[in-house]
């Protein structure tokens, strides 16, 4: 595939955050002091303040460029109290978040003048971004120039000052947007594109719509997304990736591209290109800076056109080991003795996007060998495993999760493997087939793992038969884990740590990420794995077949040495992985 040049003006990228900038504006006083708030949100000790007041005193410096070169706060920090002092919400500017028909309501000249930058109108209130929000003056000479209330946050100069330019250019030039991917980033493997694409080919060659697919599908594996989203908009389309489970926005192409560039998708993926009704799926095999990716294609008709979505199947960026999922080491013996039973069910619970998957496939990677017939059950197969026969289902009606599982029953398994029970008849054959001495790995949707005994019940699973099959049950989440580059300390507020049941703490210091350019701002940059595991002991079949409640079968699950996901959650934060904000936003707290 070779590469051509973009013309300018096709797309709008998102700049990355800059570098922090050493230049900070003088706060007003105000009935609480900066350093006094810093002090009380843990930031600043006793020592360091009075250690900035003396540099502040001896080179007439202000308080906050004091700390600024002395390192004992970072600028965001320092930011954010500033705009507690002064009450005003403090911001991470980027162009995504800046309206293009706003920004011009100030004249350029007064933008840089007053490092300041329109971001969006609402009932006709004017919300700028500014470095020194305090300016009276500057914000009364604003509401002159553009006709309406200003509304000013705070934000950090350096931000500002990197973004003007790029918001006031009538054009933008793609090719520094692809300027550093080479011409062979991205190859379609020839066997799975065999096409005679006729006139459409012709039209496609030379296209700038070709280095820009490129581009996305190359930016994608760089920053390690999941999921690429191609979406319709009413004045342009939008790109977003789903990177550590987040959706951030990273592109927005021209509004007249957007037909073109879904297109070239269909293309790339064998979909009917004259087809704008009705979903389809399929899936693109790319040679990407050598290294071999899947992706799985689903288009979905809206009413401002059709939107991509495509999953990114990176081989290289998955791992089948549980060893290095991140199980605790007692929970992982216990995982594994449930493995080695030749037969009964065991079951990974958690929300969709929890790893369910991973943790299936590292378990057939565990016992897989050439003496057992292992067969899987999948909606879609998404990674392809050797020495296993994997089946994919929901092509058709007949092809159902049940159905096939039956026919696998004919096929002499050792080992069977069920994508995710969904329905009453999945799960009796699925009991079924571990009753008669059969292993059966599959999923289920439940907040714990006492609650899949709950969950089995309501499908109309006898409890006896639950207690004869179950083995044992994993629930997990993934939480993100805090970025290396911008993490530090501070003392989490009283309330989140009673919500998590965080007791003993001695007002500890936690870490968190604050932002920075690595990690977009988020304070986060990877994830982690959260898992509960919960074995059949002798005690738990007798509460399961006796149809003891749900507190009961709990109860029983932590007397036994059981733990929680929310334990799990605040002791990765306790050793620093994740942040306590973190842990309460993929557990719920009972």
């Amino acid at each position: 595939m070779n590469a051509v040049t973009l013309p300018e003006n096709l797309v709008v990228p998102l700049p990355s955050q800059p570098a922090p900038s050493r230049k900070i504006f003088t706060a007003l006083p105000g009935k609480v002091q900066l350093g006094e708030l810093l002090l009380r949100s843990g930031h600043l000790t006793p020592d360091e303040l009075d250690a900035a007041l003396s540099e502040h005193k001896a080179k007439g410096l202000k308080l906050g460029e004091a700390l600024l070169q002395l390192g004992f706060v970072s600028e965001e920090t320092l930011l954010r109290c500033l705009g507690q002092q002064l009450n005003i919400p403090f911001i991470h500017i980027r162009e995504g978040t800046c309206d293009p028909a706003v920004v011009k309501l100030v004249p350029r000249a007064k933008a840089e003048a007053y490092c300041a930058l329109a971001m969006f109108l609402v009932r006709g209130r004017l919300t700028v971004a500014m470095a020194e929000p305090q300016n009276l003056q500057h914000l009364d000479d604003l509401e002159r120039i553009t006709g309406h209330q200003v509304r000013p946050v705070l934000a950090a100069r350096a931000s500002i000052e990197a973004l003007i330019p790029r918001c006031y250019e009538d054009n933008f030039a793609v090719d520094a947007v692809t300027a550093d991917m080479a011409q062979d980033a991205v190859t379609v493997e020839q066997e799975t594109h065999e096409l005679d694409l006729g006139d459409l080919a012709s039209l496609a060659e030379g296209s700038p719509i070709i280095n820009l697919v490129n581009y996305l599908i190359v930016n994608a594996i760089r920053h390690k997304a999941s999921d690429i989203h191609v979406e319709p908009g009413h004045d342009h389309s939008v790109v977003r990736y789903r990177v550590d489970g987040q959706l951030r926005e990273m592109l927005r192409p021209r509004k007249d591209f957007h037909a073109t560039i879904v297109s070239r998708l269909k293309v790339m993926a064998k979909l009917d290109i004259a087809e704008h009704r009705v979903p389809q799926d399929g899936r693109i095999h790319v040679l990407v800076e050598g290294r071999k990716i899947d992706l799985r294609v689903s288009t979905l008709p809206t009413i401002l056109g059709e939107k991509v979505v495509m999953r990114v199947l990176d081989r290289r960026n998955v791992t089948y080991d549980l060893d290095r999922l991140g199980v605790s080491p007692p929970q992982l013996a216990h995982l594994k003795q449930i493995l080695r039973r030749p037969h009964g069910l065991m079951l990974v619970t958690g929300p969709t996007g929890s790893g369910k998957t991973t943790t299936l496939y590292s378990s057939i990677e565990l016992i897989k060998s050439v003496d057992l017939n292992i067969v899987t059950v999948e909606d879609p197969v998404e990674y392809q495993l050797e020495q296993i026969n994997q089946v994919q289902v929901g092509a058709n009606k007949a092809m159902s999760f049940a159905n096939a599982l039956r026919s696998i029953l004919r096929q002499d398994p050792d080992v069977i493997m069920v994508g995710e029970i969904r329905d009453a008849d999945t799960a009796a054959v699925a009991i079924q087939a571990s009753l008669t001495g059969h292993l059966v790995l599959s999923t289920l949707h439940t907040n714990d793992c006492t609650s899949a005994v709950v969950r089995l019940r309501d499908m109309g699973i006898e409890s006896f038969k639950i207690a004869a099959a179950l083995t044992g049950v994993v629930a997990q989440r993934l939480a993100r884990t805090i970025c290396q580059h911008c993490k530090a300390s501070y003392y989490p507020p009283v309330d989140l740590l009673q919500m998590l049941h965080v007791t003993n703490s001695n007002r500890r210091q936690f870490l968190r990420g604050e932002g920075c350019r690595e990690c977009f701002d988020t304070g986060c940059k990877g994830r982690i794995g959260l898992y509960e595991v919960l074995w059949m002991s002798r005690e738990m079949r007798d509460l399961v077949s006796s149809d003891a409640d749900l507190e009961k079968l709990r109860q029983c699950h932590l007397e036994q040495g059981g733990t929680t996901l929310l334990r799990e959650g605040v002791r990765l934060a306790e050793e620093g992985n994740v942040s306590l904000e973190e842990v309460s936003r993929v557990v719920v707290a009972d």
